[in-house]
């Protein structure tokens, strides 16, 4: 349905740190890197961060991102607080999505909110 997501950030070092360390435990790398955007993802350029000089508004957006189970959401969500997010939600069963639905919900440096998720189908 979509190609890509992006999110502008207000300091792109700052949250390369953050999604590095959360797109690794899910098993997401940088496809791309130039000197305004890094993106991610397994087989393509998914999940852009972008920094154009403009502030993100803390709490604008939310993406979910796929883990391969449990102890996948629960590696990223540490990773992402040792990275600089912070906490939106700790890990654990969310039944009101579906029955097999486990996240996690973490802030990024600028407020951006990014949850990690499996079971959801």
């Amino acid at each position: 349905m979509f190609d890509h997501v992006g999110f502008e950030v207000s300091d792109l070092a700052r949250s390369a740190v953050f999604y590095d360390a959360v797109m690794h435990r899910i098993g997401g790398r940088r496809m791309h890197e130039s000197p305004a955007a890094i993106a991610y993802g397994r087989t393509s350029a998914a999940l852009w961060i972008v920094e154009r000089g403009r502030t993100p508004l803390p709490g604008y957006g939310h993406i979910a991102l796929t883990a391969a189970g449990k102890a996948a959401v629960d590696a990223a969500y540490l990773a992402g607080l040792e990275a600089g997010g912070s906490d939106d939600g700790p890990p654990g069963p969310r039944p009101q999505y579906g029955p097999r639905y486990y996240a996690a919900y973490l802030c990024d440096p600028d407020g951006l909110r990014v949850e990690v998720v499996s079971g959801a189908h």
